[in-house]
C-alpha cells in the first residue's frame, strides 16, 4: 500500500516540477492592429433593474386653473376691451402658456376663447388678452366675475 501512494507523490511532484519550469499557462500571441484608430468593442448593455424606485412620490402639476389666473385686470383700458373687442384681460402667472390659460378660462367661467395674447409687462407680470368666441359676450362675463 505504502509503494502505491508513493508512486503516485512521486508522480505529482514530477508533474508541479515540469508545470513550474515550462509555466502552466503559455504566452499569448498579440494581435497585430491593422489600423491606426482605436474602436472600442460593444460589449453587452444590461436592461435596468433598480431595486427602489428613484422619486419616492411623482411630481405634482404645479400649475392648476386656480393659479393660472392671478387676477382680472379692471383698468379703463381693458373695460374698454370687454366692450368693444369680446376680450377679457387677466394677469397670470408667468410661467403658464396660453393653452393652459384657455383651458384655465374655460374651467373657471364656463367660455370658450376663441385665442388668447400674452405679454410680459415691464413690472415683471404677464398679462393675457382672452378674445371670446362670438356666441359668448365678455360683458356678461365680466358681470359674473364681478368685474363690472
Amino acid at each position: 500500500m505504502a509503494k502505491t501512494t508513493k508512486g503516485a507523490a512521486v508522480s505529482k511532484a514530477a508533474a508541479a516540477k515540469k508545470a513550474v519550469q515550462q509555466g502552466s499557462s503559455s504566452k499569448a500571441q498579440r494581435k497585430v492592429r491593422t489600423s491606426v484608430t482605436f474602436h472600442r468593442p460593444r460589449t453587452q448593455i444590461r436592461t435596468r433593474t433598480p431595486k427602489y424606485p428613484r422619486k419616492s412620490a411623482p411630481a405634482r402639476q404645479t400649475l392648476d386653473a386656480y393659479s393660472v389666473i392671478t387676477h382680472p385686470l379692471t383698468t379703463e383700458s381693458a373695460m374698454k376691451k370687454i366692450e368693444d373687442n369680446n376680450t377679457l384681460v387677466f394677469i397670470v402667472d408667468k410661467r403658464s402658456n396660453k393653452a393652459q390659460i384657455k383651458l384655465a378660462v374655460k374651467r373657471l367661467y364656463d367660455v370658450q376663447a376663441a385665442k388668447v395674447n400674452t405679454l410680459i409687462r415691464p413690472d415683471g407680470y404677464k398679462k393675457a388678452y382672452v378674445r371670446l368666441t362670438p356666441d359668448y359676450d365678455a360683458l356678461d362675463v365680466a358681470n359674473k366675475i364681478g368685474i363690472i
